[in-house]
């Protein structure tokens, strides 16, 4: 532990150095919120690597996160609000207080009580309603599904799947009535909603699955366009019925 405390230091100390008069132009230019994209982007990055299974590349961007909670907490300190050594203080002791049954005598067995007891815990520590405190800025199906996920805690939730799936169509229907384009943007919406309700209910995470497709479209696109460029032509060329073909032949290697 006290080597983990070394390097954190150390790490600190770059910071400062980087952020005085003989340090770096750029990073004495940056504000909390210039800084805020970076900090989303290395997230997005560690999710990258845990997908990947590259450990190395794993422990790469952990890192970097870490260089933007110390980035942050410099500028912080040096605006007089707190250090890194009161973020870390901060979040051990909400860490105690959300797990007496690890560090106190109550006692849990399963996650489902856990949760349960978790929202009580921030309930007491400020918060006033069920759904406060999911970020807005979260990429909208994740922030459906938390959402969502909030509210069944409490029932407010379809009591199986069927009904969900139902509501999904309902929506579908309603998208192919809408006439302006006020309509169709609240209709898509609602589809979106309803599609991640029945993603929830079957314990899948949306964000995940549509990242999923994702990539398999754009394996099965690489292939194509390979394909075309192998025989001599380009994809403007083609006809969709030929893009088709070649994407079947994707499909059928497994792709």
């Amino acid at each position: 532990m006290g080597q983990i405390g070394d390097k954190t230091e150390e790490l600190a100390r770059i910071m400062d150095k980087l952020l005085s008069p003989a340090g770096c132009p750029w990073d004495r230019e940056q504000t909390h919120q210039s800084l805020s994209r970076y900090l989303i982007e290395e997230c997005y990055e560690v999710v990258e690597a845990i997908k990947s299974g590259d450990m190395r590349q794993l422990r790469e961007e952990l890192g970097d996160v870490l260089l933007q909670v110390v980035f942050h907490a410099a500028l912080a300190r040096r605006e007089g609000h707190f250090d890194l050594s009161q973020v870390a203080e901060t979040v051990s002791q909400k860490m105690i207080h959300r797990h007496p049954h690890v560090f106190s005598d109550l006692s849990l067995q399963t996650s489902g009580e856990v949760l349960e007891i978790w929202e009580g815990f921030k309930k007491d520590e400020g918060k006033k309603t069920i759904l406060e405190g999911i970020p807005v800025m979260l990429p909208a199906l994740l922030r459906a599904f938390k959402v969502q996920e909030k509210a069944a805690r409490v029932g407010f939730d379809w009591p199986g799947v069927d009904g969900a799936v139902d509501k999904f169509k309902e929506e579908i229907e309603e998208l192919g009535r809408a006439a302006s384009t006020e309509e169709l943007v609240e209709e898509m919406g609602d589809v979106f909603f309803a599609l991640v309700n029945v993603a929830r209910i079957k314990n899948i995470e949306p964000e995940e699955a549509l990242q999923a497709s994702n990539d398999k479209f754009v394996r099965r696109f690489n292939y194509i366009e390979a394909e075309v460029k192998r025989q001599g032509r380009v994809l403007k060329e083609m006809s969709l019925e030929e893009m088709d073909l070649l994407w079947e032949e994707a499909k059928k290697q497994g792709l």
